[in-house]
C-alpha cells in the first residue's frame, strides 16, 4: 500500500527473497562492453537458461527468442535498433561524451541478453517496486522522506514536466548525477525519471499469491517501471504501472539484479 495515497489497494501484497539490485542503469559505455564482445546477437545469443531467476521457475533464455534477437552485431547497433535516430538515442558509433547516458532504445530481449552476459538478471516488477518504494516505507518516490512526501524538483529526478519547468535538453542525464539526493533507500540512483526500465514481468494483473512471483512470458507487453525524463511527476510516483510491446525502442533502458 502507497503511504502517499496514490494507491490503497491491499489485494496483491508481495514478498520477495533476498536479492542485489544495482546501484545505476546499464549505461551506452557498460553497453558497448556487451557489443564489443558480440554478444545480443543471432550468432552469439544468451545460452538456454541464462539469465534466470534462481526462485522463478521458467525465468531463463528460452532457445526460441533467438530468432527475434538482430542477426549480428552491424544489424545490432545498426540504424532502427539501437540506432533508433532521434533525440531519445543515446547509443553513439565510437565512443565518446555520451558514454556516461543510460543506455536507450533497447528492446526487453536485448535487456534480457545483457543482464544474462552482465552474470545477473532482469528483475521482476515486485523486486523492482520492493527497491524503488524502500520496502516497508512504501515511498510516494524512491527520495522520500518521509516517505508521503511529494517534493520534486530537478535536484531528485532527470525530468521534464513538458512546461519548462525542468527541461533537460531533451534528453536523460548522466548516470548517477543526481546523486545521492535522488537515491532509493538503499542507494539506487534514477530509479525514478532519466529512462523507464525494463522488468521481468510480462504485463497483466498483480499475481496474489505472489512470493518470488514474476509473469514469466516473452509476451506483447512488457512491464516498465520509473517513468522517463520526458513524462510528468505522477508517472515518476513508485506506485505507478506502465507496460509497452516488448519491441519497444525509445526512452526505456535497464538496471540489472543479482544474488545477494
Amino acid at each position: 500500500m502507497a503511504t502517499d495515497g496514490m494507491h490503497q489497494d491491499m489485494s496483491y501484497p508481495a514478498t520477495v527473497s533476498s536479492f542485489a539490485l544495482d546501484k545505476y542503469e546499464v549505461t551506452v559505455g557498460r553497453f558497448r562492453s556487451f557489443v564489443d564482445a558480440g554478444k545480443g546477437t543471432q550468432q552469439h545469443p544468451p545460452a538456454t537458461g541464462d539469465g534466470a531467476h534462481v526462485l522463478i521457475p521458467g525465468s531463463g533464455w528460452d532457445a526460441a527468442w533467438n530468432a527475434s534477437l538482430p542477426t549480428n552485431t552491424a544489424a545490432l547497433i545498426g540504424t532502427g535498433n539501437v540506432a533508433c535516430g532521434g533525440s531519445l538515442q543515446t547509443w553513439t558509433a565510437t565512443p565518446g561524451s555520451n558514454e556516461s547516458l543510460p543506455m536507450t532504445c533497447v528492446t526487453w530481449l536485448q535487456a534480457f541478453a545483457f543482464c544474462a552476459w552482465d552474470e545477473g538478471f532482469l528483475p521482476s516488477e515486485a523486486e523492482w517496486n520492493y527497491a524503488a518504494a524502500g520496502g516497508n516505507e512504501q515511498r510516494a518516490y524512491p527520495w522520500s522522506v518521509p516517505p508521503s512526501e511529494l517534493t520534486i524538483d530537478c535536484s531528485y529526478a532527470s525530468l521534464d514536466y513538458f512546461d519548462a519547468q525542468c527541461m533537460t535538453g531533451s534528453a536523460p542525464s548522466r548516470v548517477g548525477g543526481l546523486s545521492p539526493k535522488g537515491d532509493s533507500r538503499w542507494g539506487q540512483a534514477d530509479m525514478s525519471g532519466s529512462v523507464s526500465e525494463w522488468t521481468l514481468d510480462a504485463a497483466g494483473t498483480y499475481l496474489t499469491p505472489c512470493n518470488d512471483c514474476a509473469h514469466v512470458a516473452f509476451d506483447t507487453n512488457h512491464v516498465l517501471r520509473g517513468g522517463d525524463f520526458q513524462t510528468i511527476a505522477v508517472s515518476l510516483r513508485t506506485a505507478f504501472r506502465s507496460d509497452i510491446d516488448a519491441t519497444f525502442r525509445g526512452s526505456v533502458g535497464v538496471r540489472c539484479a543479482r544474488d545477494p
